[in-house]
Protein backbone atom coordinates (compact mmCIF):
# COMPACT_ATOMS: atom_id res chain seq x y z
CA UNK A 1 0.00 0.00 0.00
CA UNK A 2 1.42 3.57 -1.13
CA UNK A 3 2.03 5.79 1.57
CA UNK A 4 -0.39 8.81 1.36
CA UNK A 5 1.31 11.92 -0.13
CA UNK A 6 0.87 15.28 2.34
CA UNK A 7 -0.29 18.40 0.10
CA UNK A 8 0.38 21.70 1.16
CA UNK A 9 -1.82 24.63 0.53
CA UNK A 10 -1.26 24.89 -3.15
CA UNK A 11 -1.14 21.46 -3.77
CA UNK A 12 -4.28 20.68 -1.86
CA UNK A 13 -5.43 23.55 -4.38
CA UNK A 14 -4.40 21.70 -7.27
CA UNK A 15 -5.72 18.56 -6.12
CA UNK A 16 -8.98 20.76 -5.79
CA UNK A 17 -8.91 21.99 -9.40
CA UNK A 18 -8.11 18.12 -10.54
CA UNK A 19 -11.17 17.16 -8.76
CA UNK A 20 -13.87 19.86 -10.13
CA UNK A 21 -12.60 19.67 -13.83
CA UNK A 22 -13.11 16.03 -13.49
CA UNK A 23 -16.68 16.76 -12.03
CA UNK A 24 -17.14 19.03 -14.88
CA UNK A 25 -15.91 16.75 -17.99
CA UNK A 26 -17.66 13.33 -16.38
CA UNK A 27 -21.30 15.26 -15.71
CA UNK A 28 -21.04 16.84 -19.01
CA UNK A 29 -21.57 20.65 -17.51
CA UNK A 30 -19.26 23.85 -17.11
CA UNK A 31 -16.53 24.13 -15.09
CA UNK A 32 -18.55 26.85 -12.82
CA UNK A 33 -21.46 24.87 -11.98
CA UNK A 34 -19.03 22.35 -10.95
CA UNK A 35 -16.75 24.85 -8.69
CA UNK A 36 -20.22 25.92 -7.21
CA UNK A 37 -20.81 22.28 -6.20
CA UNK A 38 -17.41 21.47 -4.62
CA UNK A 39 -17.79 24.75 -2.96
CA UNK A 40 -20.85 23.92 -1.08
CA UNK A 41 -19.55 20.36 -0.48
CA UNK A 42 -16.54 21.96 0.94
CA UNK A 43 -18.40 24.34 3.53
CA UNK A 44 -20.71 21.16 4.40
CA UNK A 45 -17.70 19.02 5.15
CA UNK A 46 -16.39 22.07 7.21
CA UNK A 47 -20.27 22.62 9.29
CA UNK A 48 -19.22 18.65 9.74
CA UNK A 49 -16.36 19.38 11.04
CA UNK A 50 -17.13 22.07 13.73
CA UNK A 51 -19.13 20.94 17.07
CA UNK A 52 -22.61 22.44 16.80
CA UNK A 53 -22.85 24.35 19.75
CA UNK A 54 -19.13 26.09 20.14
CA UNK A 55 -18.75 26.20 16.38
CA UNK A 56 -15.04 24.96 16.82
CA UNK A 57 -13.46 21.84 15.68
CA UNK A 58 -10.05 20.28 14.10
CA UNK A 59 -10.16 21.99 11.08
CA UNK A 60 -6.53 21.46 10.32
CA UNK A 61 -7.14 17.79 10.71
CA UNK A 62 -9.96 18.13 7.89
CA UNK A 63 -8.29 16.62 4.34
CA UNK A 64 -9.95 19.22 2.27
CA UNK A 65 -9.52 22.34 4.69
CA UNK A 66 -8.39 25.42 2.11
CA UNK A 67 -7.92 28.71 3.34
CA UNK A 68 -9.03 31.31 1.09
CA UNK A 69 -6.12 32.25 -0.93
CA UNK A 70 -5.43 28.57 -1.74
CA UNK A 71 -9.57 28.65 -3.17
CA UNK A 72 -8.71 31.89 -4.98
CA UNK A 73 -6.05 29.43 -6.62
CA UNK A 74 -7.88 26.58 -7.78
CA UNK A 75 -10.39 28.81 -9.30
CA UNK A 76 -7.81 30.93 -11.17
CA UNK A 77 -6.73 27.85 -12.10
CA UNK A 78 -10.16 26.37 -13.66
CA UNK A 79 -10.74 29.75 -15.02
CA UNK A 80 -7.58 29.90 -16.77
CA UNK A 81 -8.01 26.34 -18.21
CA UNK A 82 -11.33 27.00 -19.39
CA UNK A 83 -10.39 30.32 -20.79
CA UNK A 84 -7.42 28.29 -22.78
CA UNK A 85 -9.05 25.02 -23.38
CA UNK A 86 -8.91 25.11 -27.50
CA UNK A 87 -5.48 26.17 -26.62
CA UNK A 88 -3.90 23.43 -24.36
CA UNK A 89 -6.11 20.75 -26.20
CA UNK A 90 -4.75 21.77 -29.04
CA UNK A 91 -0.89 21.48 -27.72
CA UNK A 92 -2.04 18.20 -25.83
CA UNK A 93 -2.84 16.61 -28.81
CA UNK A 94 0.51 17.21 -30.58
CA UNK A 95 2.34 16.01 -27.76
CA UNK A 96 0.13 12.82 -26.76
CA UNK A 97 1.82 10.04 -29.28
CA UNK A 98 -0.63 6.94 -29.75
CA UNK A 99 -3.77 7.54 -28.02
CA UNK A 100 -6.61 9.94 -28.75
CA UNK A 101 -8.73 12.03 -25.94
CA UNK A 102 -11.13 9.10 -26.18
CA UNK A 103 -8.80 6.54 -25.68
CA UNK A 104 -7.03 7.81 -22.41
CA UNK A 105 -7.82 7.94 -18.93
CA UNK A 106 -10.07 10.91 -18.33
CA UNK A 107 -8.44 11.18 -15.03
CA UNK A 108 -4.97 11.42 -16.43
CA UNK A 109 -6.60 13.86 -19.51
CA UNK A 110 -7.96 15.64 -16.50
CA UNK A 111 -4.56 16.19 -14.72
CA UNK A 112 -3.08 16.71 -17.90
CA UNK A 113 -4.85 19.66 -19.12
CA UNK A 114 -4.18 21.55 -15.65
CA UNK A 115 -0.82 21.06 -15.58
CA UNK A 116 -0.38 22.14 -19.63
CA UNK A 117 -2.20 25.05 -18.65
CA UNK A 118 0.05 26.09 -15.85
CA UNK A 119 3.16 25.16 -17.85
CA UNK A 120 1.60 27.20 -20.96
CA UNK A 121 0.03 29.97 -19.59
CA UNK A 122 0.45 30.57 -15.94
CA UNK A 123 4.23 32.06 -13.90
CA UNK A 124 4.06 28.30 -12.32
CA UNK A 125 7.63 26.76 -12.60
CA UNK A 126 7.52 23.55 -14.67
CA UNK A 127 8.97 21.37 -12.54
CA UNK A 128 6.50 22.11 -9.83
CA UNK A 129 3.70 21.55 -11.58
CA UNK A 130 5.39 18.57 -13.52
CA UNK A 131 5.82 16.94 -10.15
CA UNK A 132 2.41 17.76 -8.15
CA UNK A 133 0.60 16.56 -11.88
CA UNK A 134 2.54 12.98 -11.28
CA UNK A 135 1.66 13.34 -7.67
CA UNK A 136 -1.69 13.36 -8.61
CA UNK A 137 -1.68 10.34 -11.55
CA UNK A 138 -0.71 8.15 -8.93
CA UNK A 139 -2.93 9.04 -6.14
CA UNK A 140 -5.75 9.08 -8.48
CA UNK A 141 -5.05 7.27 -11.86
CA UNK A 142 -3.70 3.66 -12.93
CA UNK A 143 -0.76 1.87 -12.43
CA UNK A 144 1.17 3.82 -15.10
CA UNK A 145 -0.70 6.95 -14.83
CA UNK A 146 2.62 8.68 -13.14
CA UNK A 147 4.72 7.58 -16.00
CA UNK A 148 2.75 8.64 -19.01
CA UNK A 149 1.37 12.02 -17.52
CA UNK A 150 5.11 12.69 -16.66
CA UNK A 151 6.20 11.51 -20.44
CA UNK A 152 3.63 13.95 -22.03
CA UNK A 153 4.29 16.62 -19.72
CA UNK A 154 7.97 16.35 -20.50
CA UNK A 155 7.55 16.26 -24.40
CA UNK A 156 4.95 19.23 -23.98
CA UNK A 157 8.05 20.90 -22.19
CA UNK A 158 10.21 20.32 -24.61
CA UNK A 159 8.13 21.31 -27.67
CA UNK A 160 5.90 23.19 -26.49
CA UNK A 161 6.76 25.40 -23.53
CA UNK A 162 7.32 29.31 -23.98
CA UNK A 163 11.00 29.25 -24.00
CA UNK A 164 11.81 30.72 -20.72
CA UNK A 165 10.43 27.97 -19.23
CA UNK A 166 12.52 25.66 -21.46
CA UNK A 167 15.53 27.73 -20.83
CA UNK A 168 15.28 26.65 -17.01
CA UNK A 169 14.67 23.22 -17.18
CA UNK A 170 17.97 23.47 -19.61
CA UNK A 171 20.28 25.29 -17.39
CA UNK A 172 18.57 23.04 -14.40
CA UNK A 173 19.76 19.64 -16.74
CA UNK A 174 23.17 20.97 -17.74
CA UNK A 175 24.23 21.86 -13.90
CA UNK A 176 22.86 17.87 -13.37
CA UNK A 177 25.27 16.51 -15.88
CA UNK A 178 28.26 18.67 -15.07
CA UNK A 179 27.44 16.91 -11.40
CA UNK A 180 27.37 13.71 -12.45
CA UNK A 181 30.85 14.14 -14.62
CA UNK A 182 32.75 15.49 -11.35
Amino acid sequence: MSKPIELSGSNKARELAFRVLFSSEQGKHSINQAWQEAKLDLQHALDDALDPETEEGMLEASKDNLNAEALAFAHRLLLGYDEHRDHVDQTLQRVIEGWTFSQMSQTDLAILRLASFEILHFPTPSAVAIEIAVRLAKRYGGDDSGKFVNGVLSRLLEKEAPIEKREKRGRKQEKAREKGER
